[in-house]
């Protein structure tokens, strides 16, 4: 068989786990969780340029499967990911990724990445940045209900992001924890490790909740939010997994990234259908308010939107464009003639 050198055409930048992690040492967490950030506002400040559908969800008695397509006009991207909250059991994730950028011109494909420690990242950022503009003046101490691969991004996020510099975590797994709580050692922040989600919550002015279990649970009851609160709840993420109690959706002012998708997936799931929400987008460029009394429970029911994923594949691409880490995937077959394909396949023989 003919060994034919791929051509630069057909080459397209891949990104493995092993580049990705060597990425994030190479930029640092925290600073990779701020310049995410800013991708994701410039993004937010842009919502309406971009084609927006709810997640494309095929699903099972066991879990997920999505495909989360947008396009800005000019460039397209996808994030392939599945959700299978008892993959643990059996030493598999709860939740995998990848993800593609590509050309619109042309329908090239321009990055293919690893996105399982890419979506960690990007949802801690858009979490950030929604707790930047709404939890109140001068909030410092987070609660962290549910401390599993989520928990340490989460933390650290709102550390960079935010200033919090106290998290108190509860899970009902004690091990998950001391996994937390050991990870964020040497960190620079204060971690607390609760016996009960009410000991987690004191003093906390951001709760944030992220569990895996596809259920309606109550992880928060009513009676454990005081007012002047910044709920970040991202543990809900697809129909009929929810985490709070209906009465605290009702007192709280409820923002959301895209209402049609928050509504088939989120918390909001459990209000009725007209139920007033706010789009983050809008309080981004100033035509709604976000916190307006110290007093306001504010949430942010977070689902994830294929909008934060095209933020983090453009910025990945570039990042790597500057660093180099990333290896060239003969992805693309490339005839001599565009429209000699099977001649190609003949030669190679």
């Amino acid at each position: 068989m003919t060994n034919l050198k791929p051509s630069d055409k057909a080459l397209v930048p891949f990104v493995s786990v092993d580049k990705m992690m060597k990425l994030i040492h190479h930029i640092g967490v925290e600073d990779m969780l701020r310049g995410l950030a800013e991708y994701i506002e410039a993004d937010f400040k842009r919502w309406e340029l971009f084609d927006k559908t709810p997640r494309v969800a095929s699903h099972s008695e066991k879990g997920v499967i999505e495909l989360m397509p947008t396009s800005d006009g000019d460039v397209y991207g996808f994030k392939y990911v599945n959700g299978h909250p008892d993959n643990t059991k059996d030493g598999f994730q709860t939740v995998t990724a990848f993800g593609l950028l590509a050309n619109v011109d042309n329908g090239y494909p321009v990055l293919l990445t690893e996105m399982t420690i890419l979506t960690a990242l990007r949802t801690a950022a858009t979490s950030a940045v929604v707790a930047r503009l709404l939890a109140p003046k001068g909030a410092h101490v987070m609660a962290m209900i549910g401390n599993g691969a989520q928990s340490e991004f989460q933390s650290l996020a709102m550390k960079a992001i935010c200033g919090v510099d106290e998290v108190r975590l509860y899970d009902i797994d004690r091990a998950a924890t001391a996994k937390c709580a050991g990870n964020l050692a040497g960190h620079g922040i204060k971690v607390v490790e609760c016996d009960t989600a009410e000991d987690a919550i004191l003093g906390a002015q951001i709760i944030t909740t992220c569990t895996a279990d596809k259920q309606y649970a109550t992880i928060l009851t009513d009676n454990m939010v005081g007012s002047g609160v910044h709920i970040n709840a991202i543990g809900g993420d697809c129909p009929g997994k929810t985490e709070l109690a209906p009465a605290i959706l009702h007192r709280s002012d409820i923002f959301v990234e895209f209402p049609e998708q928050t509504r088939i997936e989120g918390e909001i799931q459990q209000l009725e259908a007209d139920h007033e929400v706010t789009e983050i987008w809008q309080v981004l460029t100033g035509q709604a308010e976000g916190r307006r009394t110290a007093e306001q429970i504010t949430l942010f029911d977070s689902v994830g939107f294929a909008i934060e994923d095209f933020s983090a594949l453009r910025y990945v691409r570039d990042q790597i464009a500057e660093t180099g880490l990333f290896q060239p995937l003969d992805l693309l077959a490339d005839p001599d003639d565009p429209r000699d394909l099977f001649g190609m396949l003949q030669r190679a023989g």
